[in-house]
């Protein structure tokens, strides 16, 4: 790997002696403290994360940059709990401004798709008392029985944690249950901020920052894998920001069971916390720079592209992210909600493919394990829905 960038960086005279020692520190791939992240958000140039990120990102994944098609269902938005930065939930008193879509409306949802070579059900929603483990086991399994080869990720702690104390049983049974069902991975959401000094005012009454890890733990010794977000952007400090980080870090030393991390930027429209400014596209790009300098033991960095743009996602490119998701298909309705540039979130793949070229990264369709379904470097496209090697996965035939 190339290291003339950050040499220059070293040899930096206009930068302080801790700042230099963070470049040395990356360069001998050295793990940064706590202190270091801090120092990274309330200090460093913008030009030097970016070198930094990009560094550590390419000596991973090269020009690589990963997206997959999937689609998103979301069984609910009416929801027992209220956490202030959510625009997404609508409480039970006013459960007629929502949807409560029962397991033959899902499944009819998911059978729209059994044409098209999708290889990810995504699902989360709100939380209310008929969505419990037998519900979602039967809904896994039917999902599993109609197509077997589609990958479900689904559920948060926030989710679990719920069900399995109304079902009495303990986190290890119902892990294992939602395996057995048909389970393949968790997604990251609910994580929040874990410092219970900011988590108690946003995301009061749902699991703590301790459960959700404590979840995915489990998740990960039954040998299955998932992501990990954070909300940022709102009422919390940077050491806050990195205090969640290094809580990630210390559980993917235990487990290696993370793929992702996700940074999600918090959206002000429609909540309780619509009085707070939303961060800066440079904000933003700072904390997916740290978030890759930092988490040197995971994989991918991902930018979830319907919720900061199109635009910004190319430039977190050169920011140290890796992934900007998937075609998502207009499924999803958590960030439409908040107020995000993207109201009508669907991309298709010749989007998604041109979009990643256009910053000079090498496009590649992956599946939810990172495993290459297409390989995007030299594919030509025959028009605007079609590409050579398209039927690359198998499909359901209605």
């Amino acid at each position: 790997m190339d290291q003339s960038a950050l040499n220059v960086l070293l040899n930096d005279k206009s930068l302080s002696e801790p700042l230099r020692a963070i470049v040395q520190k990356v360069i001998n791939e050295e793990r940064l403290s706590m202190d270091d992240g801090v120092l990274l958000f309330e200090e460093a140039p913008l030009g030097y994360l970016a070198t930094l990120a990009n560094h550590i990102r390419e000596a991973k994944h090269g020009d690589r940059t990963y997206f997959n098609r999937n689609f998103h269902v979301e069984p609910t938005n009416v929801c027992l709990y209220t956490c202030t930065f959510c625009s997404y939930s609508r409480l039970i008193k006013k459960r007629d401004e929502g949807w409560e879509y029962s397991l033959e409306e899902i499944m009819d949802i998911i059978k729209k798709y059994d044409d098209q070579p999708v290889t990810e059900v995504h699902i989360v929603g709100g939380v209310l008392p008929q969505y419990d483990v037998p519900f979602y086991a039967e809904l896994f399994r039917q999902i599993r029985a109609h197509r077997p080869e589609l990958h479900i990720k689904a559920l948060t702690p926030v989710e679990y944690h719920y069900i399995f104390k109304k079902a009495k049983i303990s986190y290890e049974e119902g892990m294992k249950q939602m395996k057995e069902a048909g389970l393949d991975s968790m997604p990251g959401g609910g994580a929040e901020i874990f410092h219970p000094e900011i988590r108690d005012q946003i995301a009061g009454g749902k699991c703590s920052g301790e459960q959700w890890l404590r979840i995915h733990e489990i998740w990960h010794e039954l040998g299955h894998r998932s992501n990990a977000t954070m909300l940022y952007g709102h009422i919390e400090s940077y050491y806050h920001r990195v205090h969640h980080m290094d809580l990630l870090r210390q559980l993917q030393d235990k487990t290696g069971g993370f793929q992702t991390f996700i940074p999600l930027k918090f959206r002000n429209k429609g909540n309780q916390m619509s009085h707070v400014d939303e961060s800066t596209i440079i904000e933003d790009l700072k904390n997916y720079a740290v978030s890759r300098i930092y988490l040197d033991n995971f994989d991918h960095i991902k930018a979830y592209w319907p919720m900061i743009s199109r635009q910004t996602a190319q430039m977190s490119l050169a920011y140290g992210v890796d992934d900007i998701d998937g075609t998502i298909d207009d499924t999803t309705k958590i960030y439409t909600m908040a107020g995000s540039e993207e109201q009508n979130p669907a991309m298709s793949t010749k989007d998604l493919v041109k979009l990643i070229r256009q910053v000079d990264r090498h496009p590649i369709e992956r599946d939810t394990l990172y495993n290459v379904v297409t390989d995007f470097k030299d594919h030509v496209f025959e028009d605007d829905n079609q590409y050579k090697g398209y039927l690359s996965l198998p499909v359901v035939n209605k």
